[in-house]
């Protein structure tokens, strides 16, 4: 038999001293493929019932009663072990599970956002050009309006009528139901467009829907086209044209969740950007029993417009329900925020190749290589960044490798390429340590994007190790 090679002076060096990463698919537990698989599963559905915010709290609340939560009042008594939730104006929810140790120990929060860039429509939206009936829509988010012409669109969104009644709209997503499009120049014709900017390409102004061409019988009017459309929708929904005034109309791919790769190691969907993180909270957060520390997760609105308004992660809406559970025990919400550590849990950007020139390999997340933790987001100058500091890394770590979950270390692109901000900062605006981590994302803020499912598993993994710790 041959004897082991004896390693030289370097090779044991670089053994005990180098960091490398390696592939998850190469650290990870064989036995685990099939709980990732199962987890990836439940992540499709939740995505496919939640093309919007109202959509994506509805689908958690249902999850959460048949997890044993139950909606909580001020001034109800909770003991370690129970569980409870919150909604906020239908577009933001709070969940918790209370720990053994009071308050003024801290929480471990999971704080995510479940809203995506879209099309939202204008106020008066609907008209009629030429015998072709449109929708005005004012894009939501930081999205890229090219990519956003000729598929398919689903119509999902309320509208509110004087009388107090709030009739709920979803086009698209049904068997048998009509899809939505904007229309795009032909190449044929396109010589001018095509020498413009991406950016500039596509104006604003023309992302109009295009929703119907059959004119009103029997009519001389100007605009038959257009009555018929509104004929259908009082026939349905009972609306007439003054309450598209009060309405949330979207429109959103029409996409469902689906497999990626021969292998089908990847998922492809609308919405991963944050919806995968939001739903690992959430799913890491069933998990729970009776931790230590009370788990909290956040899963905010209007994140992608700056996490402004009552539903947003700025809204004292957080503040006052961790107040309120905080009452319960005696407990100041100073003292708990000053002992918290949340987990500010948003997407980052994936390596991708075949755009190498705007990231720096080294310091990127690739795919497959696990949960992305993010010292900082923000831009350039770390610009709207929260910087977690050494210490908070470091705590993070250990939790992350006593728990055998791949993980990576994450910037966004190189640091004069751009940038983007998370919740995080709002975070430790409130004097919680905060850290950003996330699922590594290829085409981010797309209509269709790209995950792994190996680091969608693993921030679920990791999330319930946050909480647990």
């Amino acid at each position: 038999m041959d004897e082991k090679k004896e390693l030289t002076r370097g090779e044991e060096l670089r053994r005990a001293l180098s960091y490398n990463k390696k592939n998850g698919y190469d650290r990870m537990n064989p036995q685990e493929l099939e709980p990732m698989e199962a987890y990836c599963t439940g992540y499709k559905q939740f995505l496919d019932a939640g093309k919007t915010e109202r959509e994506c709290v509805e689908r958690a609340v249902a999850l959460a009663k048949d997890a044993g939560f139950r909606p909580y009042e001020r001034g109800m008594a909770l003991k370690p072990g129970d569980k409870v939730y919150r909604v906020n104006r239908g577009k933001a929810v709070m969940l918790a599970v209370m720990g053994q140790e009071n308050l003024d120990k801290g929480a471990n929060i999971g704080a995510a956002h479940i809203d995506s860039p879209r099309l939202d429509l204008k106020q008066s939206p609907l008209y009629e050009a030429d015998e072709l009936s449109f929708l005005k829509t004012h894009y939501y988010g930081g999205l890229r309006k090219y990519q956003w012409v000729t598929i398919p669109l689903e119509l999902h969104g309320v509208v509110a009528l004087k009388n107090g009644d709030v009739v709920r709209v979803s086009v698209g997503n049904g068997e048998g139901d009509p899809k939505f499009t904007i229309d795009d120049l032909l190449p044929h014709l396109g010589v001018e467009q095509s020498k413009k900017a991406l950016s500039e390409a596509i104006p604003a102004e023309s992302l109009n829907i295009l929703v119907g061409s059959r004119p009103l019988a029997d009519d001389e009017g100007s605009d038959r086209v257009k009555i018929a459309i509104l004929e259908l929708l009082n026939r349905k929904y009972g609306i007439v044209e003054e309450d598209f005034i009060s309405a949330e109309l979207s429109a959103v791919p029409a996409f469902n969740a689906c497999d990626i790769g021969f292998d089908r190691s990847l998922i492809g969907a609308y919405g991963h950007d944050d919806r995968v993180c939001g739903y690992a909270c959430l799913a890491a957060l069933f998990q729970l029993d009776t931790p230590r520390r009370t788990a909290v997760c956040m899963l905010a609105d209007k994140e992608e417009i700056g996490s402004e308004g009552v539903t947003g992660m700025k809204s004292a809406a957080f503040d006052t329900f961790m107040a309120d559970l905080c009452a319960g025990q005696g407990v100041s919400l100073r003292s708990c925020y000053e002992a918290s550590f949340c987990l500010s849990a948003d997407v980052t950007a994936a390596y991708d190749p075949n755009f190498a020139e705007v990231y720096e390999k080294r310091n990127s997340a690739l795919v497959n290589y696990g949960m992305g933790l993010c010292k900082y987001t923000g831009a350039r100058g770390k610009s709207g960044a929260s910087d977690a500091s050494a210490e908070l890394v470091a705590y993070v770590r250990k939790v992350l490798d006593e728990a055998d979950v791949v993980w990576q270390m994450a910037e966004l692109g190189k640091v004069d390429a751009g940038g983007g901000g998370t919740v995080a900062m709002f975070m430790a605006e409130r004097n919680i340590d905060t850290l950003d981590a996330g699922v590594p994302v290829l085409s981010m803020h797309a209509p269709f994007e790209t995950v792994s499912k190996l680091d969608c598993y693993m921030t679920f993994k990791g999330m319930k190790a946050i909480y647990e710790a």
